[in-house]
């Protein structure tokens, strides 16, 4: 089982580095103030947690080669990322997936790891690979810290600057009444799905045992 989670971790933390670059240079191509997009770009939340997704998976090869069983701090790290990336798939195919960036042309098949088959990879990763470790329920809060901090980054720099990453963050969409119905709402999912992977790091599933 070790063998094969390298070799995929390695493949998946490739193709979402890939996926990533080549939707950055797409747009690097079109945007006339690229300084401007630097940052719109890694404002985004799928874009900020498939690349951390793909450090996470980078360190874990390193911990699998080494066959050491994860150490505390990047399990629970590990255990973020897989909430994050379940999240992303799952706003993306119910709020998102016939909106096109508003940062040039969208690239097709990089949207598609990004928004798909990470995500997917990641919680399979989570479920299957070696040197999982049990995640105390007291340490499941802060799995919200992330996503709280960039939603109040956004709604203070998206008045400032006059844009938002998405439509759903945007006032002018519906009002901030809306935007907290939004904003709860997938707080609550995300929530959710994080109880979920904890107690998943709780259960010793068969084929997370084996080295």
């Amino acid at each position: 089982m070790k063998p094969l989670v390298i070799v995929l971790r390695i493949a998946a933390a490739a193709a979402i580095v890939i996926a990533i670059v080549g939707q950055f240079v797409q747009s690097w191509s079109m945007v006339p103030d690229r300084l401007a997009f630097v940052v719109n770009f890694f404002s985004f939340f799928t874009i900020l947690s498939n690349a951390l997704s793909a450090i996470v998976l980078v360190v874990g090869v390193v911990y699998a080669v080494a066959g050491r069983v994860d150490p505390p701090t990047y399990n629970l790290v590990r255990a973020c990322i897989v909430t994050y990336m379940a999240t992303t798939f799952v706003v993306y195919n119910l709020l998102l997936r016939d909106i096109s960036l508003d940062q040039a042309t969208t690239v097709a098949w990089s949207n598609e790891i990004l928004h798909v088959w990470a995500p997917l990879y990641l919680v399979v990763d989570w479920l299957i690979a070696p040197g999982r470790t049990p995640i105390a329920w007291q340490r499941f809060w802060l799995i919200a810290v992330f996503p709280l901090v960039w939603a109040v980054y956004s709604m203070i720099r998206g008045p400032i600057v006059g844009w938002y990453p998405y439509p759903f963050l945007n006032p002018a969409n519906g009002g901030y009444g809306a935007v907290a119905v939004y904003v709860i709402a997938i707080a609550a999912f995300i929530l959710l799905v994080g109880a979920g992977v904890v107690a998943l790091s709780r259960t010793r599933l068969p084929a997370a045992r084996r080295g």
